[in-house]
Protein backbone atom coordinates (compact mmCIF):
# COMPACT_ATOMS: atom_id res chain seq x y z
CA UNK A 1 0.00 0.00 0.00
CA UNK A 2 1.27 3.11 -0.94
CA UNK A 3 2.42 5.68 1.48
CA UNK A 4 3.65 9.25 1.73
CA UNK A 5 6.21 11.32 3.93
CA UNK A 6 7.42 14.58 4.60
CA UNK A 7 10.56 15.16 6.25
CA UNK A 8 12.66 18.19 7.82
CA UNK A 9 16.25 18.23 8.46
CA UNK A 10 19.42 19.76 8.52
CA UNK A 11 21.83 18.56 5.64
CA UNK A 12 25.49 19.87 5.06
CA UNK A 13 25.84 22.76 2.49
CA UNK A 14 27.21 20.57 -0.31
CA UNK A 15 24.79 17.85 -0.29
CA UNK A 16 21.79 20.10 0.14
CA UNK A 17 22.80 21.32 -3.04
CA UNK A 18 23.11 18.42 -4.85
CA UNK A 19 20.05 17.11 -3.54
CA UNK A 20 18.11 20.14 -5.14
CA UNK A 21 19.82 19.81 -8.59
CA UNK A 22 19.11 16.15 -8.70
CA UNK A 23 16.59 14.12 -5.92
CA UNK A 24 17.68 10.73 -5.33
CA UNK A 25 16.06 7.80 -6.53
CA UNK A 26 15.82 5.05 -5.11
CA UNK A 27 13.83 1.05 -5.43
CA UNK A 28 9.99 2.18 -4.41
CA UNK A 29 10.39 5.65 -4.58
CA UNK A 30 7.51 7.05 -6.81
CA UNK A 31 8.34 10.89 -6.26
CA UNK A 32 10.61 13.16 -4.15
CA UNK A 33 10.39 16.71 -3.82
CA UNK A 34 13.49 18.08 -2.58
CA UNK A 35 13.20 22.06 -1.20
CA UNK A 36 15.02 24.83 0.91
CA UNK A 37 13.13 25.57 4.15
CA UNK A 38 11.56 28.66 4.36
CA UNK A 39 9.94 30.92 7.51
CA UNK A 40 6.60 31.34 6.94
CA UNK A 41 5.87 35.38 6.80
CA UNK A 42 9.31 36.05 6.63
CA UNK A 43 11.06 39.32 4.44
CA UNK A 44 10.80 38.78 0.63
CA UNK A 45 14.73 39.90 1.27
CA UNK A 46 15.86 37.50 4.11
CA UNK A 47 18.11 34.86 4.91
CA UNK A 48 15.28 33.38 6.64
CA UNK A 49 13.40 32.80 3.32
CA UNK A 50 15.33 30.33 1.79
CA UNK A 51 17.57 28.15 4.23
CA UNK A 52 19.33 26.04 2.03
CA UNK A 53 20.71 23.83 4.81
CA UNK A 54 17.23 22.80 6.59
CA UNK A 55 15.85 20.59 3.81
CA UNK A 56 12.02 20.03 3.43
CA UNK A 57 11.83 16.27 1.62
CA UNK A 58 7.74 15.41 0.45
CA UNK A 59 7.87 11.92 -1.26
CA UNK A 60 5.53 9.17 -2.43
CA UNK A 61 6.68 5.71 -1.68
CA UNK A 62 5.59 2.19 -3.23
CA UNK A 63 5.08 1.02 0.76
CA UNK A 64 6.30 2.16 3.75
CA UNK A 65 9.21 -1.04 3.66
CA UNK A 66 10.74 1.05 0.60
CA UNK A 67 10.87 4.39 2.82
CA UNK A 68 12.63 2.20 5.70
CA UNK A 69 15.18 1.10 3.41
CA UNK A 70 16.11 4.22 2.02
CA UNK A 71 16.12 6.05 5.52
CA UNK A 72 18.42 2.87 6.49
CA UNK A 73 20.41 2.82 3.65
CA UNK A 74 20.86 5.30 1.06
CA UNK A 75 23.41 8.43 1.79
CA UNK A 76 20.80 10.94 1.34
CA UNK A 77 18.33 8.71 3.21
CA UNK A 78 20.34 8.58 6.35
CA UNK A 79 20.44 12.39 6.69
CA UNK A 80 16.52 12.72 6.68
CA UNK A 81 16.56 10.02 9.19
CA UNK A 82 18.30 12.31 11.89
CA UNK A 83 15.54 15.17 11.58
CA UNK A 84 12.26 14.58 12.14
CA UNK A 85 9.34 13.41 9.76
CA UNK A 86 5.84 12.16 9.56
CA UNK A 87 4.34 9.28 7.81
CA UNK A 88 0.85 10.23 5.85
CA UNK A 89 -2.14 8.48 4.66
CA UNK A 90 -3.45 10.45 1.42
CA UNK A 91 -7.16 11.35 2.06
CA UNK A 92 -8.18 14.26 -0.95
CA UNK A 93 -6.51 16.30 -3.77
CA UNK A 94 -7.47 19.67 -4.93
CA UNK A 95 -5.80 21.23 -8.09
CA UNK A 96 -2.78 19.31 -10.32
CA UNK A 97 0.53 19.11 -10.77
CA UNK A 98 1.84 16.65 -13.18
CA UNK A 99 4.18 14.32 -11.12
CA UNK A 100 1.17 13.65 -8.63
CA UNK A 101 -1.93 13.76 -10.89
CA UNK A 102 -2.45 10.03 -10.53
CA UNK A 103 -3.69 10.86 -6.61
CA UNK A 104 -7.80 10.49 -7.00
CA UNK A 105 -9.86 13.28 -5.95
CA UNK A 106 -10.63 11.29 -3.00
CA UNK A 107 -9.28 8.28 -1.44
CA UNK A 108 -10.67 8.24 1.90
CA UNK A 109 -13.24 9.56 4.57
CA UNK A 110 -11.91 12.39 6.32
CA UNK A 111 -12.58 12.33 10.31
CA UNK A 112 -13.12 16.38 10.54
CA UNK A 113 -12.11 16.01 14.60
CA UNK A 114 -9.33 14.25 13.70
CA UNK A 115 -5.93 15.85 12.86
CA UNK A 116 -4.86 16.65 9.37
CA UNK A 117 -1.64 17.49 7.84
CA UNK A 118 -2.24 19.66 4.33
CA UNK A 119 0.51 20.00 1.35
CA UNK A 120 0.65 22.35 -1.02
CA UNK A 121 2.77 22.22 -4.06
CA UNK A 122 3.14 24.54 -6.85
CA UNK A 123 5.10 25.52 -10.02
CA UNK A 124 5.33 29.12 -10.11
CA UNK A 125 4.88 31.72 -13.55
CA UNK A 126 7.63 33.74 -12.38
CA UNK A 127 5.84 36.94 -14.00
CA UNK A 128 3.11 36.62 -11.01
CA UNK A 129 5.76 36.29 -8.61
CA UNK A 130 4.85 40.15 -6.99
CA UNK A 131 1.73 39.68 -6.99
CA UNK A 132 1.76 35.82 -5.93
CA UNK A 133 3.65 37.48 -2.60
CA UNK A 134 1.55 40.63 -2.65
CA UNK A 135 -1.39 38.14 -1.53
CA UNK A 136 1.02 35.06 -0.20
CA UNK A 137 2.73 36.49 2.38
CA UNK A 138 -0.43 37.70 4.71
CA UNK A 139 -1.77 34.02 4.18
CA UNK A 140 1.70 32.87 5.43
CA UNK A 141 1.55 34.54 8.66
CA UNK A 142 -2.40 33.49 9.10
CA UNK A 143 -1.35 29.68 8.74
CA UNK A 144 2.02 30.64 10.79
CA UNK A 145 0.37 32.06 13.50
CA UNK A 146 -3.66 30.19 13.67
CA UNK A 147 -4.02 28.91 16.78
CA UNK A 148 -5.01 25.42 15.89
CA UNK A 149 -1.93 24.64 13.75
CA UNK A 150 1.35 22.59 15.53
CA UNK A 151 3.22 23.14 12.44
CA UNK A 152 3.79 25.24 9.88
CA UNK A 153 6.41 26.23 6.95
CA UNK A 154 7.24 26.82 3.39
CA UNK A 155 10.12 25.27 1.31
CA UNK A 156 11.25 26.26 -2.19
CA UNK A 157 12.97 25.02 -5.28
CA UNK A 158 14.61 27.52 -7.85
CA UNK A 159 13.68 28.80 -9.99
CA UNK A 160 9.82 27.71 -10.03
CA UNK A 161 8.64 25.18 -7.47
CA UNK A 162 7.19 26.25 -4.09
CA UNK A 163 5.33 24.13 -1.13
CA UNK A 164 3.62 24.49 2.01
CA UNK A 165 3.33 22.32 4.92
CA UNK A 166 1.25 22.45 8.14
CA UNK A 167 -0.45 20.32 11.00
CA UNK A 168 -3.74 20.81 12.51
CA UNK A 169 -5.23 19.71 15.36
CA UNK A 170 -8.14 19.02 13.14
CA UNK A 171 -9.61 18.55 9.57
CA UNK A 172 -12.36 21.04 11.09
CA UNK A 173 -10.42 23.52 12.00
CA UNK A 174 -8.13 23.63 8.54
CA UNK A 175 -11.05 23.88 6.36
CA UNK A 176 -12.42 26.73 8.59
CA UNK A 177 -9.47 28.64 8.19
CA UNK A 178 -9.40 27.84 3.87
CA UNK A 179 -13.16 29.08 3.97
CA UNK A 180 -12.50 32.33 6.18
CA UNK A 181 -14.45 31.31 9.25
CA UNK A 182 -13.28 33.12 12.33
CA UNK A 183 -13.37 36.33 13.46
CA UNK A 184 -10.97 39.28 13.18
CA UNK A 185 -9.65 41.26 9.82
CA UNK A 186 -7.47 38.41 8.92
CA UNK A 187 -9.98 35.35 8.59
CA UNK A 188 -10.83 35.92 5.35
CA UNK A 189 -7.10 36.22 3.97
CA UNK A 190 -6.59 32.49 2.43
CA UNK A 191 -10.25 32.64 0.23
CA UNK A 192 -9.81 36.20 -1.04
CA UNK A 193 -5.95 34.80 -1.82
CA UNK A 194 -7.62 32.22 -3.51
CA UNK A 195 -9.99 34.20 -5.18
CA UNK A 196 -7.26 36.36 -6.80
CA UNK A 197 -5.98 33.27 -7.91
CA UNK A 198 -8.76 32.28 -9.81
CA UNK A 199 -8.98 35.49 -11.81
CA UNK A 200 -5.76 35.21 -12.54
CA UNK A 201 -3.53 32.10 -11.64
CA UNK A 202 0.08 33.05 -10.08
CA UNK A 203 1.07 28.95 -10.87
CA UNK A 204 1.59 27.11 -14.02
CA UNK A 205 0.41 24.01 -11.57
CA UNK A 206 -1.06 24.01 -8.71
CA UNK A 207 -2.17 21.17 -5.89
CA UNK A 208 -3.19 20.82 -2.26
CA UNK A 209 -3.34 17.74 -0.72
CA UNK A 210 -4.77 16.54 2.69
CA UNK A 211 -3.33 13.71 4.82
CA UNK A 212 -3.87 11.67 7.68
CA UNK A 213 -1.20 11.39 9.95
CA UNK A 214 -0.19 8.15 10.48
CA UNK A 215 3.32 7.93 12.80
CA UNK A 216 5.78 10.95 13.76
CA UNK A 217 9.95 9.66 13.85
CA UNK A 218 12.65 11.54 14.82
CA UNK A 219 12.42 15.54 16.46
CA UNK A 220 12.90 19.07 14.89
CA UNK A 221 14.31 21.93 16.65
CA UNK A 222 14.21 20.17 19.80
CA UNK A 223 10.23 19.06 19.28
CA UNK A 224 9.01 15.56 18.54
CA UNK A 225 5.23 16.23 19.19
CA UNK A 226 3.82 17.96 16.46
CA UNK A 227 1.33 15.53 15.39
CA UNK A 228 -1.77 15.48 18.05
CA UNK A 229 -2.71 12.52 19.39
CA UNK A 230 -6.39 11.79 18.18
CA UNK A 231 -9.10 11.32 20.54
Amino acid sequence: MSIHSFHLARVPVREAAGALLRPPSAPGLRHLEVLAGMRLGAPVVSPDRMQIRRLAVFAEWADEEALEAFLAQHRFGRRLDGGWHVRLAFQRRWGEVRELAHLPLKAERTVLDAPAVAVTLARMRLPELPRFLHWGRPVERQVRDHPETTLALAAMRPPRSISTFSVWTSARAMTGMVFGRGEGDGARRHSEAMAERERRDFHHEFTTLRFRPVSEHGSWEGRSDFVPRAD
